[in-house]
């Protein structure tokens, strides 16, 4: 009952060609392509901003770490 066999499939897709056009349906598949294309692009820009702030938040944590040795050595010199 809620099966679709393939020869609705194609009674479908026939039907949408005839409706549409194949240039209308082409000019919507390039858009298509288009939109994702531009989608992966940024996710990938965004991870690789992502990767580079982590990178630098990390090397003020070691900095940081550092400064507290230094200023531990030095009220151990006062006392």
């Amino acid at each position: 009952m809620g099966h679709i066999s393939i020869w609705q499939l194609l009674i479908i897709l026939a039907i949408v060609i005839v409706l549409f056009g194949t240039k209308k349906l082409r000019s919507i598949g390039s858009d298509l392509g288009g939109a994702l294309k531009g989608f992966r692009d940024a996710s990938r820009e965004g991870e690789q901003a992502a990767k580079k702030e982590t990178a630098e938040s990390s090397g003020t944590q070691t900095a940081g770490k550092v400064i507290e040795g230094e200023v531990a050595s030095k009220t151990q010199d006062k006392v």
